[in-house]
């Protein structure tokens, strides 16, 4: 994990939204609200998003991981979707726009939104107010 002063708290922001999206993606199809969004982009842009959240966290010797991980959690979801007969179904164009988020993200973290946590750690430690007493 990249330094910063308080890694635990990030970290469970970044697990409590990944908890969100996997209880999201296995609700049943009709207790979904309509967005007029495409479904995949919706499907990329929530996997771009927490592949920058965890590329925030971690040193770039881990995005690979961080990939894998969402990947893996992506198909996960699909098959549990495809089994639980409620209304969804497993679709491998949604592993593909999952795939295309992560892919996404990958680049937007190395192009230099990678370490974004380190960043706002700098910043509130410049905000903070210094004893002078």
């Amino acid at each position: 994990m990249l330094a910063v002063r308080h890694p635990r708290s990030w970290q469970v922001i970044g697990w409590t939204l990944i908890i969100i999206a996997i209880v999201v993606c296995l609700l049943p199809g009709q207790s979904l609200p309509k967005t007029g969004v495409s479904d995949k982009f919706e499907h990329s842009l929530l996997y771009a998003f927490l592949t920058v959240w965890f590329a925030g966290l971690y040193p770039r010797s881990r995005y690979a991981v961080i990939a894998v991980g969402l990947f893996l959690m992506g198909v996960g979801i699909e098959v549990a979707q495809g089994a639980m007969h409620l209304g969804r179904e497993a679709d491998v164009r949604d592993v593909v726009a999952n795939t295309l988020g992560i892919a996404i993200g990958v680049v937007l973290a190395l192009a230099g939104l990678g370490g974004w946590a380190e960043w706002i750690d700098g910043w509130a430690r410049t905000r903070e107010p210094t004893n002078t007493d």
